[in-house]
């Protein structure tokens, strides 16, 4: 879907490529200036071109002037030569005011993609091990999973959201034991899980003291599974799919996915134990997939829950792991395409870690130590909105600090109240305006409004023209944490806009009032939109 400003650097490529004759040209650098008076819009297209050309980059820059200002009419109001020959553009109110339409037009669409150009992606996020709550590390890894998962759809991608359960090994054999521990009243294996809520799990299972720590164990990761989709669905994540380990080794999955790597020549045997020659695909060392026992290791059953992935015919498959599986990820993506995968259609991307910040002290969080704050802990401290957002505001490859003083504060000061807060404003402001008014001014051509813009108006438009590129990149470099920026920034460039510029009654200083209940409407969509992405709320009152 097209926009202004995707437009407006069409122009200039074209612009450029006119210089030479028509030839084509290196795609040029279209930004905002740090500065108002550096223009609306500057780009480095003469300087790209002049090597071409022969001819110095400021001389270029003043017949890129004025190819452009054929091309664009009455949207460029001016084009400056600056420094070593950066074209700075000075675009009309009139483009602003129709740039503003545009995006209004495309309603609920507008900074999304096509459905047609999109791919059928697999997210697998969360994952924790079914031993205990959710605790504040995965819920890290819960916000970011599903926000992505949100941008992605946004973006025109078919998204299918899975979350891997762990469901058999030592830490199922240890969770087993611990509560059949606590329903004898006794205390759990010093290896076991110490967590008080293994006292409740055993209370659950009704003579559970004279059970098998097996059959102890599977009724337990019910349960817990049963309070880990509660926790989910509290948190606003969807989950389409739970897929079992233990359902992999019972249906034969993983044999099969070692058998077809040996047929594939990638296996050898060596100490009575099987490896794989990862090395083959960049890995530093090859890995074992049965030990020496006979024992499969949990490498083998990973790749078989890959394999299971890739055949069921995602374009792109993408695993969220927790900082510990940093080394793992050479291994599994030389598994991938040992399998036939290609490289491409794999994404592992590694979360770091979360630490909660009160008074200088960080909380643990060991579900086998029995010290951690769960999610559902921290939901119940400062909300579900700003557990998200602030678990959200940094780069998953960044280790966060969440501030719970500042998560509570209801106050500007908290980002996450602030964005809220301008919804809520712009709502207000629409709800005194009146249905009637607000329904004139969209049905209104706003693109031809005669009102001279503030300079506050200008920034507005342009950060609302920004949205579809940010959108893009957001998905596109998997970072949900821009949208937190985006968002506050979009919020404050508001506030200047109903500090400087009357909404009701902006006939009074001589303005459009048509024109500024659109830029609230086109500013409350955009802010509403991003929130949800970053699935928070955008409450029409505070």
């Amino acid at each position: 879907m097209s926009d202004p400003v995707s437009e407006l650097c069409a122009a200039v490529v074209a612009a450029a490529s006119a210089l030479r004759g028509g030839a084509p040209v290196e795609p040029p650098i279209l930004e905002r200036p740090p500065k108002p008076e550096f223009g609306d819009y500057s780009t480095n297209a003469a300087m790209l071109l002049a090597p071409m050309l022969g001819e110095p980059p400021r001389q270029v820059a003043d017949r890129l002037a004025a190819e452009l200002g054929a091309r664009l009419g009455d949207s460029l109001r001016s084009a400056e030569v600056a420094g070593p020959g950066f074209l700075n553009l000075f675009m009309s109110d009139a483009w602003c005011s129709r740039s503003l339409a545009r995006t209004l037009e495309a309603g609920e669409a507008y900074g999304g993609g096509e459905r047609s150009a999109g791919q059928r992606m697999n997210v697998e996020f969360v994952s924790a091990n079914p031993t205990g709550p959710i605790t504040v590390a995965a819920g890290r890894h819960a916000a970011y999973g599903d926000s992505l998962c949100r941008i992605l759809e946004f973006t025109g991608n078919e998204v299918d959201r899975e979350y891997y359960v762990n469901d058999r090994g030592t830490q199922i054999e240890r969770f087993g034991a611990s509560i059949r521990a606590r329903a004898n009243g006794e205390a759990p294996p010093e290896d076991g899980y110490q967590g008080a809520y293994l006292v409740e799990v055993a209370e659950r299972i009704p003579g559970g003291g004279a059970m098998a720590a097996d059959e102890l164990a599977t009724l337990g990761v019910e349960i817990m599974l049963e309070e880990i989709r509660a926790s989910l669905e509290r948190f606003r994540v969807r989950m389409d799919r739970f897929a079992s380990e233990r359902a992999l080794h019972e249906s034969g999955s993983v044999a099969a996915v070692l058998d077809r790597l040996e047929q594939r020549g990638h296996v050898y045997p060596l100490d009575a134990a099987v490896w794989l020659r990862t090395t083959d695909f960049g890995d530093d060392k090859d890995r074992v997939l049965v030990r020496s026992g006979g024992q499969l290791t949990y490498f083998a059953a990973d790749i078989a829950y890959h394999e299971d992935k890739r055949t069921r015919g995602y374009e792109r498959v993408i695993a969220i792991w927790g900082a510990d599986h940093h080394g793992y990820v050479a291994r599994m993506r030389a598994a991938w395409e040992a399998l036939g995968g290609e490289p491409e259609g794999l994404e592992l991307l590694i979360m770091q870690l979360v630490n909660l910040l009160e008074g200088g002290q960080r909380a643990q969080m060991s579900k086998r130590g029995g010290e951690f704050v769960s999610l559902d802990d921290l939901i119940e401290d400062i909300g579900v909105d700003a557990t998200r957002w602030f678990l959200l505001q940094r780069s998953h490859d960044t280790a966060l600090d969440l501030d719970l003083d500042l998560a509570r504060r209801q106050s500007q000061d908290n980002p996450v109240y602030y964005a809220q807060y301008a919804h809520a404003r712009i709502a207000s402001i629409l709800r005194r305006a009146g249905e009637q008014r607000v329904g004139e001014a969209l049905a209104a051509d706003v693109g031809g409004s005669p009102e001279e813009l503030h300079r506050s108006s200008r920034t507005l438009v342009k950060r609302l023209l920004e949205f579809p590129q940010e959108i893009s990149d957001t998905a596109d470099r998997r970072a949900p944490h821009r949208l937190t920026t985006y968002v506050t920034e979009l919020a404050q460039d508001f506030s200047a806009f109903y500090r400087d510029c009357k909404v009701v009654g902006a006939a009074e200083e001589g303005g459009d009032e048509r024109l500024r209940i659109a830029m609230c409407e086109a500013t409350r969509r955009v802010i509403a939109r991003s929130l949800d992405l970053l699935g928070v709320a955008a409450p029409a009152e505070m």
